[in-house]
């Protein structure tokens, strides 16, 4: 028998390849805490562990039959081309049949299966996943959030109690699971998460109010992701528990931001959360980053020690502890050991703001908020043509969604970049004002470049239409025409990027803001 209780004859059974409907080239066992993956070369079957651990419970035939079902039907949802059917195990634990005649005593999702190297954690180890990789990430779950179905006020899930009671219960299952010498700091953590709770009551409130809690993939980090014919295929959805799936968006992609930082990748974490926010707008979520980071590290510090606990052999279990350690430190490290720094891109239309505002905000795991991308917003939300895109009212209306959008962001402890051209005084007063009520450090990036620079940047940029600058040479001639010099006043903030010198690099820029 198996720790599990199942008989060991099925797993036998099933490591011979006439167990199987088409041919088989090779049959490797994956065992996680939950599961039993057979890998086939070109099928993979999940088999169910029948195992209650209290936030899931696979303890009868039908409970996983029908586990089976929803696995397809969730992960069908950005998998299709991978899941492929629930299919019965006929005949006996000794001589199964996939897919066989007779009775049915035990069921597998059938899964396409790809390459073991193609997971985006393994990309990571090997410093193998691309900004382009990243990018296409971010878009995929930016629209996978906006097209799947929303929680009401009336729903259950993603209530205050189901968010406090899934963070406490983390520490619960390692401490039942672990005794270790952390113990100080799981402690530490458990009280901070008591704490975030009771300041964070409102908030979680209105994102349930607001329609973020959906129905997400809930277990979404680098392992469960792989790149399949070019492009990032997550797998692997929560079938088990509806409340860990049904969650706040910002929830899940805190899990993909976590598990990147935690693996030694800032700089991507930052450019996949400037993507999506860019994509979806929900900057207000960033009010619960740093909570959630800490919830997803302490998701994946329990799995570490559950698994350890039904593993076997002296190497598996000290791996499975560096990890859980890790996940651990993480969750500890988050809290806030500086003020944030708010940062104003300054300079007209071509002279290389974003291009460097994104490089900083990975660089100072910072969020990035564009003019450009937020006046389209607004214009769309009021329907707003496109030939009023740069009038005053629109111009005045975008700079003070900015600050609107930048300052709970600083509250909450973070550093804000924001990408506009700063062009006129009262802007940048406004948001030096703010900078001064949150407590945040303050810092001007003024760039320039010669005038046919500009002009061939902006046509460049016109002709492949990738940009969401709509500013053309007449909004370039004008802002020339009309620009001033920043304030001696205002030039203790600032660090110049500009044409009279050789540009700086990027860790030059970073040092002189610091």
């Amino acid at each position: 028998m198996t720790e599990s209780g199942t008989p060991d004859p099925l797993l036998t059974g099933l490591m011979r390849p006439e167990a199987y409907p088409h041919p088989v080239s090779s049959i490797q066992l994956i065992e996680t805490h939950i599961s039993w993956v057979f890998l086939t070369g070109t099928y993979a079957y999940k088999i169910k562990k029948p195992v209650n651990f209290g936030f899931l419970d696979f303890s009868t035939l039908e409970r996983r039959q029908r586990f089976c079902l929803e696995e397809v039907r969730l992960n069908r949802r950005l998998a299709p081309e991978v899941y492929l059917d629930t299919v019965a195990i006929t005949g006996s634990p000794r001589a199964p049949r996939i897919e066989g005649d007779g009775p049915e005593f035990e069921y597998a999702v059938k899964m396409r299966q790809f390459p073991a190297d193609a997971l985006l954690a393994d990309l990571a180890a090997s410093q193998r996943l691309t900004t382009a990789n990243i990018d296409a990430l971010a878009q995929l779950l930016a629209e996978f959030h906006r097209s799947i179905s929303r929680n009401t006020v009336l729903d259950s899930y993603g209530s205050v109690t189901d968010i406090r009671s899934a963070t406490l219960q983390n520490f619960a299952q390692i401490q039942a699971a672990l005794a270790t010498e952390h113990r100080s700091s799981l402690d530490q953590l458990a009280e901070l998460a008591q704490r975030d709770h009771a300041r964070l009551d409102t908030v979680f409130r209105n994102r349930k109010k607001d329609g973020f809690v959906r129905e997400c993939h809930g277990d979404l980090h680098l392992a469960n992701i792989a790149l399949i014919d070019g492009k990032p295929v997550p797998f692997d959805a929560i079938e088990f528990n509806p409340a860990l799936r049904w969650i706040d968006v910002i929830s899940e992609l805190a899990f993909l931001a976590m598990d990147l930082e935690a693996r030694g990748l800032p700089q991507l974490a930052a450019r996949l959360v400037n993507g999506y926010l860019s994509i979806t707008g929900d900057y207000a979520g960033m009010v619960l980053w740093n909570y959630y980071r800490r919830y997803r590290a302490m998701v994946r510090a329990k799995i570490a020690a559950l698994t350890w606990e039904s593993s076997a052999g002296t190497a598996a279990k000290n791996a499975l502890l560096g990890d859980f350690k890790r996940y651990v430190d993480y969750a500890s490290s988050l809290e806030a050991d500086q003020p944030p720094r708010l940062v104003l891109m300054h300079g007209v239309s071509g002279s290389g703001k974003t291009h460097i505002a994104q490089r900083l905000a990975e660089e100072m795991n910072a969020v990035m908020i564009r003019s450009d991308v937020e006046r389209k917003r607004i214009a769309a939300r009021d329907y707003i043509a496109p030939a009023r895109l740069y009038l005053p009212e629109l111009t005045r209306t975008t700079y003070t969604r900015l600050n609107e959008l930048a300052e709970p962001i600083l509250k909450a402890g973070h550093s804000v970049i924001l990408d506009a051209t700063f062009l006129e005084r009262e802007f940048r007063d406004a948001a030096k004002w703010m900078a001064d009520q949150t407590g945040a450090l303050f810092t001007i990036v003024s760039a320039d470049a010669p005038p046919e620079v500009l002009r061939e940047r902006i046509l460049a940029r016109r002709k492949t239409g990738l940009d969401p600058s709509d500013a053309d040479l007449d909004v370039l001639e004008m802002q020339l025409r009309s620009r001033k010099p920043l304030g001696e006043d205002e030039q203790a903030f600032v660090v110049e990027y500009g044409p009279d010198s050789a540009p700086p690099g990027l860790a030059d820029i970073i040092r002189a803001i610091r």
